[in-house]
């Protein structure tokens, strides 16, 4: 204790000079970085006779930022004790074996707050009445014939069953307008949609009684833009007195399988901001009828933006038969980690095969179609069952009212209520005049008729989304006793089938390259926002007129909605016609392109010392991206950094919100390099050769590698120039199996003996087979060795009729092995700060590497393949890593990167149905070992026997499937994967938790996926003169923040009139659920975790936080007590929206954030 004391009273000393330091700086007007250069000398005699004046002022302000210094105070006390209870000696297992160099970097312990773990530890959802995975169990999925409705069963009732309460009817007229699937979406605008809209104006305007309702935001403010202030008041009234409903209101209707959470947060909170903007409109009920499989995330995502019902359509057909069965079909949904009731949502899961007219009266879609008055007689389209609809007149009104009546109490019988829902629409339906006619004239007669016969029982209507609910909510709590009328389900509902064995598991993997395409953008879309709105707060504060007046926002809106966009259903499912899917590509390209000089801009302003010089540079002309990209359909390229014995900048940005050390690689003309960091400081560089082609070495370009510690959401700057006292450490290289006659800087050994080939750092130690395969991986923490191997395999399609497509996946048997003729030749590289196996098939070139850091990047395997099936005919090419985790059939995929869900690989089901979609990670366990395969991009995964995970990278099919598309997949791209194996020993497993209906990641697992999704930003000086002076670093927050919280976005929010932005930003936070029974050893992490607790004032270094005020997810609504609030309070897996408005901060607010983040760092070097 008395170290520890010592310590304290040494950096409170030390804190204090830095105070006096800082404020005889920040007086001379250097804190927010100079108007003009620094003068050298001392300071003037004048300055000197106001030293107590200055003193006494500070003592001013401190007191008034009386809070702040408590906790100050506070934070000193907690690091002196934790410097007194840390580790005592060094940790890591420093190997003296090849590659064991370790960068330096802190090992140490996350500092994980006890109450954080029993969160994991408990069962789930063991309150709920329904578990989709007993359900899985249940079921025989035997499919047999169900009469007129073929995928169900016979419904039977008796005729006096509405005496006593009559049934209610409301049919929902809709269109299903998709952003892009057979045409693009400017074309189904000019084509369809433009119509529907103009006609919908018309035709709701002639009846008060007609209704409409409408999902896809990104026609809807298509349409807007163009329509005259008439039509616009007509649309408002028509809202108004409840004849048009908005439902979901997203930019689009996302897939649920491969799309990321930012994407569907952002896509939501771009339709819904654009509402709010033009038509003060908060939708309250979703509608999901074509998204190929229900994720619960969706679900949580609707009821945090403040939804209370929604509705569900594809959903396999044999649960349908099931929940029909048991009437099921509305129930509600609880996410599987919620031990209460908060994140239930009352869901409606339309019972029959579509959601088109002939599948939404009844069970006989013969029937049925025979209403669906678009297909009378004469049209260009007829009902397939050869009964057509007939006009109604007073002569058949009687008769056509009973059949129709027939099918709705027969539907009716398969829900707790009777109260039921008839959508009356399909895709781009109500394009013409004719039809609004045709629909809306007919039904009401047959509506009139029903409603003055008594006998009938029915009170039937148009009606909305919202109309149906209101009334379902309204005759459950006349009827509900002493429980909810209504079940309560857990769980998802992957993977989909319509019928028979056709599981739609092959679009979980279609067109990877644009899947790939859209993880890159969404990380460059959230750094473009962080940045930009640091920026623009500091060009408000400096006036710099040239950001202000820039177009970035407007490029910022439209980056965020061709990313929406791409969340479509059929646009990242890869479900789309060839032209359409270039013309997704071609606009997220465009967008790519702007976000990189929003980025650049950003980071220049936010780094320059001179904020006033901004209006004289632009980073068209200083910063330059990293990486580029040549066309929509061509992989990412580094760009070569030109070097010359004058310093060059290279500036990296971590979107990260933790303190991060990472490898920065980067392309230069010269191998004899050096790398400083802004103060001077040499950093160590590993220069490694760029290979044109697998055996030949660039003569002009050098790839070095150094390690970047990086402030938090911050920027860093380094110096790199050309040296001939360079002491950069050279790769050196082996070829196996093939030669090269190189003769030059790097030395290259031909090898043709047998030897085994191996990789290793401090963690871990890898073996390869002679064809460059990982064989073996032994974890050096106890010194184990595992079985871990990589294959390759085939999959072809069927022999029978239908074949796999774009949607369906329909194999052959198993996968074949990938078979490559003759010896692979395999490139080993062994360097300072990594080392790699590169081993190149004919399909693939497939590269391991591990970084001899400490850290986060040191503890996992990064796995890279480029895949090249151009050429192929009806194969799918798919990686398998084998381990000995003997996991029995049970395997765990996450949904969205939000979340996990166990999985159960069946024996009664085709393969097809075992595999599932894997957005960023996959795992398999037994008691001992956990083993993570993490992904970059989502694609299928499954787990088919014990200890594999098995991945489906990319799929080439020459026939449709018959789902509408009209074509196969065979606009393949050159794809590049990219993924990370983390093999974890797990404690204190009770293998009865093994049946859980949840599972969680360990933190460690949680930061290798952001790091992955997550890659820091190199922008390197395009010119090297003049050269502006920079910053050392621009580090925007006080210190890390927790690592459980994870900042989503920081979204600056637009004006409520006018273009442009506001004054206000979204500020999403996430706090991930996580268990804790792994390893937090050697993270190299400066965070620790704080049950959710974050103090406001602590958040930011550079800017105060004026105001944050809790709001829905997707700023619809603020909760009724809404006020400032001092400090965020976040409950584990939480995701939570807050209006912030930064502001100039204070003097005393630098002190307080200043010393806050002295201590922390102080503390930090102590205790490492």
């Amino acid at each position: 204790m008395k170290l520890s004391r010592q310590f304290t009273v040494f950096g409170s000393a030390i804190f204090c000079v830095v105070i006096f330091s800082l404020y005889l700086m920040l007086d001379r007007g250097h804190l927010d970085y100079p108007k003009s250069p620094r003068r050298e000398g001392s300071f003037p005699q004048g300055q000197l006779s106001m030293l107590q004046e200055k003193i006494d002022h500070l003592e001013r302000l401190l007191a008034e930022n009386n809070e702040i210094i408590s906790n100050i105070r506070d934070s000193v006390i907690n690091l002196s004790e934790s410097v007194d209870d840390g580790p005592k000696g060094s940790q890591g297992n420093f190997s003296q074996g090849t590659g064991s160099h370790l960068l330096s970097s802190q090992p140490l312990s996350l500092q994980i707050d006890p109450q954080d773990c029993p969160f994991a530890l408990h069962t789930g959802s063991w309150n709920s009445d329904v578990q989709m995975l007993d359900v899985y169990s249940l079921i025989p999925f035997d499919n047999p014939d169900g009469g007129v409705w073929k995928q169900g069963f016979d419904i039977t009732y008796e005729s006096d069953e509405w005496d006593s309460e009559p049934l209610q009817v409301f049919v929902v007229p809709h269109s299903h307008n998709d952003p892009g699937w057979l045409k693009t979406f400017d074309d189904y605008f000019r084509d369809k949609t433009q119509y529907i809209f103009n006609n919908m104006v018309v035709k709701l305007k002639e009846d008060s009684r007609r209704t409409f309702i409408w999902s896809e935001i990104s026609y809807f403010s298509k349409w807007w833009d163009a329509i005259d202030i008439q039509k616009k008041d007509t649309v408002k009234s028509l809202i108004e007195n409840g004849q048009l409903e908005i439902v979901t209101g997203g930019w689009v209707m996302p897939d649920e399988a491969s799309a990321r959470y930012f994407s569907l947060i952002d896509q939501l909170i771009e339709g819904h901001q654009w509402l709010e903007k033009n038509l003060g409109v908060k939708p309250r009920s979703g509608w999901a009828i074509d998204p190929f499989g229900h994720s619960p995330t969706m679900t949580y995502l609707l009821k945090q933006a403040g939804f209370s019902h929604m509705l569900i359509q594809r959903v396999h057909y044999a649960i349908k038969k099931h929940f029909s069965l048991h009437k099921m079909l509305e129930f509600f949904w609880r996410q599987n980690w919620d031990l209460g009731s908060v994140t239930d949502i009352f869901c409606h899961m339309m019972p029959f095969y579509s959601y088109d007219i002939p599948h939404t009266c009844g069970p006989d879609p013969k029937i049925c179609c025979q209403f669906d008055f678009k297909r009378l007689p004469g049209g260009r389209v007829g009902c397939p069952w050869g009964f057509p609809p007939e006009t109604i007149y007073p002569g058949n009104v009687q008769n056509r009212a009973q059949m129709l009546l027939d099918q709705y109490r027969k539907k009716s019988k398969l829900f707790r209520t009777k109260v039921l829902l008839a959508p009356l629409g399909d895709d781009f339906r109500y394009c013409e005049r004719i039809e609004w006619d045709q629909q809306f004239k007919n039904y009401q007669q047959l509506f009139d008729y029903m409603n003055i016969q008594p006998h009938l029982n029915v009170k039937i209507q148009f009606g909305t989304l919202s109309d149906y609910f209101d009334a379902l909510d309204k005759a459950s709590a006349t009827s509900r006793k002493s429980q909810s009328l209504f079940p309560v389900l857990s769980g998802d509902f992957f993977t989909y089938a319509d019928r028979d064995d056709h599981y739609w598991s092959g679009y979980f993997t279609s067109r990877p390259f644009y899947k790939r395409m859209d993880r890159i953008m969404e990380s460059h879309l959230r750094t473009a926002e962080i940045l930009y709105h640091f920026a623009l707060k500091q060009a408000q504060k400096y006036k710099l007129s040239k950001f202000l007046s820039s177009s970035h926002y407007e490029a910022l809106t439209e980056a965020r909605r061709n990313l929406g966009l791409f969340q479509h259903h059929d646009a990242i499912a890869g479900t789309a016609k060839d032209w359409v899917v270039v013309d997704y590509g071609v606009r997220l390209f465009r967008s790519f392109m702007n976000l990189r000089k929003i980025i650049g801009d950003s980071a220049l302003l936010l780094i320059l010392k001179d904020k006033h010089i901004y209006n004289y540079y632009s980073s068209d002309i200083f910063l330059e991206m990293d990486l580029e990209q040549k066309s929509q359909d061509s992989l990412l390229q580094k760009n070569i950094i030109r070097l010359s014995a004058e310093p060059r900048y290279v500036v990296v940005y971590n979107p990260s919100e933790q303190d991060r050390k990472s490898v920065v690689s980067v392309y230069v003309s010269s191998p004899t390099v050096q790398v400083f960091s802004a103060s001077g400081k040499p950093v160590e560089v590993q220069v490694s050769a760029v290979w044109d082609t697998a055996r030949t070495i660039s003569q002009t370009a050098y790839e070095i590698s150094f390690l970047a510690h990086t402030p938090p959401l911050g920027l860093k700057v380094y110096k790199i120039l050309e040296s001939a006292s360079s002491k950069s450490h050279l790769a050196d290289y082996a070829l196996f199996n093939g030669k090269t006659e190189y003769k030059g800087l790097f030395a290259v050994k031909n090898v043709e003996n047998e030897e085994d080939i191996t990789l290793e750092n401090a963690f871990i130690k890898l073996r390869f087979g002679q064809a460059g395969l990982m064989e073996e991986m032994i974890t050096k923490e106890d010194g184990k060795q595992h079985n871990v191997k990589v294959e390759f395999s085939w999959y072809g399609t069927t022999n029978k009729k239908d074949k796999s497509g774009a949607y369906l996946f329909l194999p052959d048997g198993e996968a074949k092995p990938y078979v490559h003729t003759g010896l692979t030749f395999v490139r080993v590289t062994r360097g300072r700060i990594y080392s790699e196996v590169t081993c190149f098939f004919e399909h693939v070139t497939h590269r391991v590497r591990l970084y001899n850091v400490q850290g986060i990047e040191g503890q996992s395997v990064e796995i890279a393949n480029i895949v090249d099936i151009r050429k192929e005919y009806n194969r799918e090419i798919a990686m398998r890593i084998s381990s000995g985790i003997n996991n029995q059939n049970r395997f765990y995929t996450d949904l969205n990167g939000y979340q996990i869900q166990p999985r159960m690989t069946m024996s009664k089901l085709p393969l097809q149905a075992n595999v599932y979609p894997m957005t960023t990670m996959a795992y398999v366990q037994d008691a001992k070992y956990r083993f993570t395969l993490l992904s970059a991009q989502s694609l299928g995964v499954s787990s088919l026997k014990s200890g594999q995970i098995e991945v489906i990278m990319d799929r080439r099919l020459m026939q449709d499937d018959n789902r509408g598309l009209g074509q196969g997949v065979h606009d393949n791209k050159i794809t590049a994967n990219l993924f990370r194996i983390l093999l974890e020993k797990r404690s204190a497993v009770n293998m009865e938790e093994e049946k859980n209906s949840v599972s969680y990641p360990s933190l460690l697992s949680h930061m290798t996926s952001a790091f992955l999704n997550h890659p820091v930003f190199p922008m390197t000086e395009k010119v090297s003169s003049p050269t502006p002076e920079l910053l050392d670093e621009f580090s925007p927050l006080v210190s890390s923040l927790p690592c459980d919280i994870h900042l989503v976005n920081l979204r600056t929010i637009q004006s409520k009139v006018g273009p442009g932005y506001s004054d206000e930003a979204a500020l999403v936070l996430h706090r991930k659920g996580f268990d804790c029974r792994f390893s937090s050893r050697n993270t190299g992490l400066l965070c620790s975790t704080t049950q959710g607790k974050m103090s406001v004032q602590k958040l930011f270094n550079k800017f105060a936080v004026e105001s944050l005020t809790p709001s829905s997810l997707s700023l619809m609504h603020s909760p009724p007590e809404a006020r400032n609030i001092s400090e965020i309070n976040l409950s584990p897996m939480e995701i939570s929206t807050f209006r912030i408005r930064l502001r100039k901060p204070t003097t005393a607010f630098y002190y307080a954030a200043f010393a806050h983040s002295f201590i922390f760092r102080l503390a930090i070097s102590h205790q490492a």
